[in-house]
């Protein structure tokens, strides 16, 4: 899972954001800008009764489902450590192991999304990069007012 080295690669910004996450009632949105060869996409979505979290790695899956080839290296860029880290210590193949339950034996949250989204990653060279969120990365800043864009559009 790295992209290869000095090739052109589409580069993708992916965000999640959840208002009112810790009410069971609330809206999360997600949202991501994939950029190749001088081209941008911008995608965004939302949903209701739902977690930053799930937010977060529906962007990602939203964003490789846009991809039209596996022949051209991915820069994912997010700013969630849960989804890079997940991604870069591959503690999916830990989980499968182990039945789906985390170091605490507890069933892993998420694990629909976490699914899809070793499926998606298992037909590409990607590779997976942690940037400081509203730290004022552009990219980064615009997939995040996309997210918000998703939630502002539920209601």
């Amino acid at each position: 899972m790295s992209a290869s080295a000095g090739k052109k690669h589409i580069v993708i910004y992916s965000d999640g954001a959840c208002s009112g996450n810790q009410f069971k009632s609330n809206s999360g949105g997600w949202g991501a800008v994939l950029q190749y060869n001088g081209t941008t996409k911008e995608i965004y979505g939302g949903e209701h009764n739902t977690t930053n979290q799930r937010m977060e790695i529906t962007s990602c899956i939203k964003a490789l489902e846009q991809m039209k080839t596996a022949s051209i290296p991915i820069v994912i860029y997010s700013d969630s450590a849960y989804l890079v880290n997940c991604m870069n210590q591959q503690w999916y193949k830990k989980w499968q192991m182990n039945g789906w339950k985390n170091v605490k034996k507890k069933p892993v949250e998420n694990r629909d999304l976490w699914e899809r989204l070793i499926e998606l990653i298992a037909t590409y060279d990607i590779s997976f990069e942690k940037v400081a969120g509203h730290q004022g990365v552009e990219l980064n800043e615009r997939a995040d007012e996309l997210a918000r864009k998703g939630i502002e559009e539920l209601k």
